[in-house]
């Protein structure tokens, strides 16, 4: 029979998410406790954080969201002040040309919405008419727009595996322990869950747990008797060769849900599920070339008269871990299992919001508040009260 050990805290999933809240936590000089965080695959080859189209903005339609990722910007463009481990510091590779959200008639409201709250906040972004989209980038066919946002700095694409990989290697400098299995079971006492169970038959007690699973968290929390509305849902990424070059062009979100941006001397696209569209609960990560042809490839000749000459290159698939009562984030402790925390349900967000969540996690464990961002709002208890957060802006 294997051993029971002990640790202070366990982190149910190692990527992004998982390898934030044990950087901020074992950074902290108020907390001296053994962290383990159980990972099922260490290479990380299906990992959302891996998978993903890597990219960070500031144009959101909450306060929070917007604040949550402006910390992220602050990680992404001073690692060395969060990563560092002996003078080394993670190359991110951090581009910070822009997001550009598109707009015809019948979104031109919501823009206008989104760019009041953004502004009240300082955010570096610019409401354009579609003259001025047309002035600005030559490239765009303008016709049917009415306008559109422009963030003029703080918004771009980065390396989001080294971006892991420095999480990790900072994490494990400061002594976190990091284990290759899977949790089976959690066992639960009452009001406290006491230890997670392993599929090699190890049992690892703790005072605290954190779900960090990703598209599995609904999994996970099942085991402690937690409904939680996250989903596992497939996002397909093209990349794609043009003929010509658009320059420094930002991530461009036509009002379709097609969104692309460059990757080096190329791009990468793809598609958020329209309205009323099936968007199914899948496991699977084939990435289907047919959308590509049939709605992407039109859209993107449409907008970009140039790209009616793309080759496509390849295609993957990722998942989003979507929270379907309202699309933002479940952050912090469980209302009855106090010692269970959620950071789940991110749907498309989580690599831009790993930092402030990974910190704010750490927080809470070490002295039972949020010192910096008040999270609260993104708590479990909104989902007892079917009160949702709501996000306009999705991609």
């Amino acid at each position: 029979m294997n051993a029971v050990e002990r640790a202070d805290v366990v982190i149910i999933g190692g990527a992004i998410i998982g390898s934030s809240v044990a950087t901020f936590l074992a950074s902290r000089p108020d907390f001296d406790g053994r962290i383990v965080v159980v990972e099922r695959d260490p290479t990380f080859r299906t990992s959302s954080t891996t998978l993903s189209a890597a990219s960070i903005r500031l144009q959101f339609s909450t306060p929070l969201n917007i604040e949550i990722s402006r910390f992220g910007v602050e990680l992404m463009k001073h690692p060395e002040r969060y990563l560092a481990v002996d003078g080394e510091v993670p190359e991110i590779d951090f581009v910070e040309n822009g997001y550009l959200f598109l707009a015809t008639d019948a979104g031109l409201a919501t823009l206008e919405h989104n760019h009041a709250v953004q502004r009240a906040l300082d955010v570096p972004v610019a409401l354009l008419t579609a003259a001025e989209l047309h002035e600005r980038f030559e490239w765009l066919q303008t016709d049917d727009l009415a306008g559109g946002s422009l963030g003029l700095a703080d918004e771009g694409w980065f390396d989001a595996y080294a971006l892991l990989q420095g999480f990790r290697r900072r994490a494990r400098s400061l002594g976190v322990e990091e284990r290759v299995g899977e949790v089976v079971a959690l066992d639960r006492d009452g009001d406290r869950i006491s230890g997670v169970r392993l599929a090699d038959g190890g049992r690892i007690g703790a005072d605290w747990v954190i779900n960090a699973s990703g598209p599995r968290a609904s999994h996970v929390a099942d085991m402690a008797g937690v409904d939680l509305p996250v989903r596992s849902r497939k996002r397909i990424v093209y990349h794609v060769e043009a003929p010509i070059s658009l320059g420094a062009a930002p991530l461009t979100v036509d009002p379709s849900g097609v969104y692309f941006r460059p990757e080096g001397s190329t791009y990468i696209t793809g598609f958020s599920p329209r309205e009323n569209e099936v968007d199914p609960d899948t496991d699977d990560l084939g990435a289907d070339r047919a959308p590509f042809e049939t709605f992407v490839w039109p859209t993107l000749a449409r907008r970009v008269p140039a790209f009616d000459r793309l080759r496509l290159l390849d295609a993957w698939a990722g998942h989003y871990e979507v929270n379907t009562l309202d699309q933002n984030a479940i952050v912090g402790p469980h209302p009855v299992i106090t010692n269970l925390l959620f950071a789940n349900g991110f749907s498309g967000h989580g690599l831009q919001q790993a930092p402030a969540v990974g910190r704010a996690l750490a927080e809470w464990i070490a002295t039972g508040n949020y010192e910096t961002l008040d999270l609260a709002p993104l708590g479990y208890e909104r989902i007892d009260r079917n009160a949702p957060v709501r996000e306009l802006n999705i991609i």
